[in-house]
């Protein structure tokens, strides 16, 4: 968070339209004691303490190093550890260091300046502890030696002012200045001539002083020889050497070669040559030749270390006269500093959400060549998200240009290559490994679009019958996925109480038992939503289908066996093999093979005559009907699916055999055998023999026209009987009864071989007219050998046939 504020502070600071141009300037004393008070910069900078907090103040220095530190709740800037003016500047006539105030919120920057005051921490120090001057004796008066004055790290005041000789002598004095290339110089002047016989050698103190407080002093010895004549000094051919030098050269490297004369001869005119300053870091760097004056170094030199470095060389003849020169070595820049990238602040990792122009880092370069050799130009690698923003003076943001989406690239791995403008160019690359954290925007997908689950009927209660899965893009709690049912899209119905779905995994449940014939399928909608903020859900159809069982016997529609008793089926004598008698009519509430009906005969009074359908439930004969075959014929057929394991129902059948629909002769052999169990309900008893009252009533009144038109009707009947059994009388025969109200005359003689069954008018005023047919009885009509057959025989023998109504027309000779 610490390197995102910052981030974000510099970037604000970026956008200011107005940056304080002078800088808050303080000054503090070298060796101060860490926590110093250097100044209150809140006061200086017109902010309140509070705001240093509250906005985040911090220092920042572009070579990274904190000599001062912010009080926030003061505003007062403090001393973090002692400074030595000397090792932070050197000689330099002024010593200050730089850094930034930096606020955020709004961002904003202050320039400080810290001067660094020189206190006079340091004494005068002569390079050596005794000096031999050897003078010759006629020296006139006025001559000057020159000497190797006293080094002083300090500055101004500080540094070394004044040159004293202790004790005083009348001999010497000192002589200290400046020359006009600013360097000083320290002489010892002559006061009156020597004179070896009196004093071959004296000795006293140079003594060099500063003005510092308190005052500080150094001393060396000064030894004083007196020489016969040697007149004539060491003279060097220029006052100062300049050379140059590369870096990079090697140790052993010649830098230059001075060169002194002398006018004496002999051993007063042998020069050697030597380095007059015994102290510092440039005498490790350097040798010289003592005959040749050849300077050469002694290891490669650091431009970065040291620009320039400045030597005294001692020329000194044999007779002990010298000179003095100065030889500056300036340091020539290589290209051997790659630069330098210094990361300020880094955010990672990022929201994939993150706003394109977001800094992302911020970091400084940086190199300690000079020059092109220090120029830099950074570049980031081919980038389509990231790019490279310049920003305040040698600093860089690295900010996004483009929306960011973890699902295709979870991280990016950013090259940053600095390269200065030497040649050849060096370089550094620093890597950014730029994370991207991820945020809810994917909702789960399922992997189908929708499902189709099979469940069989009567089920287990909570019995597994699948799974949904969803996947989510996301990570973490925005892809943990949990499931639900959903309310319908359209009507906002509850989803059905009987299926459940397991929250974790996705597993589909049935909590109850379920009926196929009352319901085929279901179809709810199960929900996958993730645990992001806010959730993301997606919604899938679950089609669930009921697998039938054969749980439903067959259903009989016909013949109907709730009537009582059962209805019987006509069929005429003459009917030949595959005469329809009836047709099984069926259905069950099962589906597929558990409905497949088939129909088999059971039971039957004479199991050769009558065969059934396997598939359409048609009763049929099998043979033609013979004289032999009893009248009544007793049927159960099976009705039986396809099931497994089967389930089937049974129906019971009766037929009536008749010569034709005239005749209804019945043995009473016949009636005898048949099971008391037959007869009809004492209610049916009573109402055909009313029924057969009424008939013979009605037959009584119109006798006379039946006699005329009996003929007629005869030829009717045989019309009839034969052909209309299954059409005419709208399936009479097949269904076994008549379907209309119609009036029947049925004449009966002992003479005739066959009965004639013929229609009449109807007597009830509630039939139509046109149902209603009369005949008469012929000449060769014989009643029954056993006598006339009633109404109640008919209905025994055939019961259900005829309707309450059809029997009301009924009338019997």
């Amino acid at each position: 968070m610490a390197i995102a504020r910052q981030v974000l502070c510099l970037s604000a600071f970026l956008s200011l339209p107005h940056i304080r141009s002078e800088p808050l300037r303080y000054s503090v004393a070298e060796e101060g004691e860490s926590g110093s008070v250097v100044g209150n910069v809140a006061e200086d900078a017109g902010l309140a303490p509070a705001q240093l907090s509250a906005r985040r103040a911090r220092l920042a220095s572009e070579d990274g190093r904190q000599h001062f530190r912010l009080e926030r709740g003061t505003g007062r800037l403090v001393l973090t550890e002692r400074l030595d003016r000397e090792e932070l500047c050197g000689q330099a006539a002024t010593c200050t260091l730089p850094f930034e105030l930096v606020l955020a919120n709004p961002l904003q920057f202050f320039r400080v300046e810290v001067a660094v005051e020189d206190i006079n921490d340091h004494a005068p120090v002569f390079p050596e502890e005794q000096v031999t001057i050897k003078i010759p004796e006629p020296s006139n008066p006025g001559s000057r030696f020159p000497l190797v004055g006293a080094r002083d790290l300090d500055i101004g005041s500080n540094s070394i002012q004044a040159y004293s000789i202790s004790p005083e002598n009348e001999y010497f004095s000192v002589s200290f200045g400046i020359h006009s290339e600013d360097e000083k110089y320290v002489e010892l002047v002559l006061q009156k001539p020597l004179d070896r016989e009196e004093q071959a050698e004296m000795g006293f103190n140079l003594i060099a002083m500063d003005e510092g407080s308190p005052p500080r002093s150094g001393t060396t010895e000064i030894r004083i020889v007196v020489l016969d004549v040697n007149d004539n000094a060491p003279v060097f051919t220029q006052k100062v050497y300049v050379a140059k030098v590369f870096e990079n050269a090697q140790e052993g490297s010649v830098v230059l070669r001075v060169v002194a004369t002398d006018l004496d001869a002999g051993s007063n005119g042998d020069i050697s040559y030597q380095f007059s300053q015994g102290m510092g870091q440039s005498d490790l760097a350097f040798v010289i030749d003592p005959v040749s004056g050849e300077i050469k170094l002694t290891k490669p030199l650091d431009f970065e270390d040291a620009e320039n470095h400045e030597l005294l060389v001692q020329a000194r003849d044999g007779g002990g006269l010298s000179a003095i020169c100065k030889v500056l070595v300036e340091v020539v820049d290589v290209n051997d500093n790659a630069p330098e990238v210094v990361v300020s602040s880094f955010s990672s990792p990022l929201p994939e959400n993150t706003l394109p122009g977001t800094v992302v880092a911020l970091f400084t370069v940086r190199d300690r060549d000079s020059g092109a050799n220090g120029k830099i130009s950074c570049a980031l690698e081919d980038q389509m998200f990231f790019s490279l923003r310049p920003a305040y003076k040698n600093y860089y943001e690295l900010v996004t240009v483009s929306t960011l989406d973890r699902e295709e690239t979870a991280q990016y791995i950013l090259s940053v290559t600095a390269a200065d403008a030497g040649s050849p160019s060096l370089t550094t690359t620093q890597t950014f490994t730029v994370d991207i954290s991820d945020v809810n925007d994917n909702a789960p997908v399922f992997n189908q679009t929708s499902y189709t689950m099979y469940v069989r009927e009567n089920n287990v209660p909570t019995v597994l019958v699948g799974a949904v899965s969803a996947a989510d893009a996301d990570v973490g709690p925005n892809a943990k996925v949990t499931y639900s049912l959903a309310l319908a899209n359209a009507t906002k119905e509850p989803p059905c109480s009987c299926i459940s779905v397991d929250s974790e995994n996705g597993d589909v449940f049935v909590l109850r038992p379920l009926d196929y014939e009352q319901v085929k399928q279901i179809e709810v909608l199960v929900s996958a939503s993730d645990a992001g903020s806010p959730p993301l859900s997606t919604n899938v159809t679950i089609r669930l289908v009921m697998v039938d069982e054969n749980d439903n016997a067959p259903l009989v529609l016909y013949p109907s066996q709730d009537s009582s008793p059962p209805s019987s089926e006509l069929v005429p004598m003459s009917a030949e093999a595959g005469y329809l008698v009836t047709k099984v009519v069926a259905i069950d509430a099962d589906s597929g093979q558990n409905s497949w009906l088939s129909y088999h005969l059971l039971r039957a009074t004479d199991p050769g005559l009558f065969v059934v359908g396997a598939q359409s439930g048609e009763v049929r004969l099998r043979r033609p009907v013979t004289e032999k075959d009893t009248v009544k014929q007793k049927l159960v057929v099976l009705v039986r699916d396809n099931g497994q394991p089967p389930l089937s129902a049974t129906v019971s059948l009766s037929v009536l055999l008749l010569h034709d629909f005239s005749d209804v002769r019945l043995p009473h052999s016949s009636l005898a055998m048949e099971d008391e169990g037959d007869s009809l309900t004492t209610y049916l008893i009573i109402s055909l023999v009313f029924v057969s009252v009424l008939f013979l009533a009605s037959m009584a009144a119109f006798v006379a026209r039946k006699v005329c038109m009996r003929r007629e009707m005869k030829g009717r009947h045989m019309l009839y009987g034969a052909g209309n059994l299954q059409s005419g009388l709208a399936d009479a025969a097949a269904a076994g009864t008549l379907p209309h109200p119609y009036c029947y005359e049925i004449s009966l003689t002992t003479g005739s071989g066959n009965s004639e069954f013929k229609f009449l008018k109807p007597i009830l005023p509630s039939l139509p007219p046109e149902h209603c047919a009369t005949g008469r009885g012929t000449d060769d009509e014989q009643d029954f050998p056993h006598g006339p057959i009633t109404m109640q025989d008919v209905a025994i023998d055939n019961p259900g046939m005829l309707s309450a109504e059809q029997f009301n027309c009924l009338s019997f000779k």
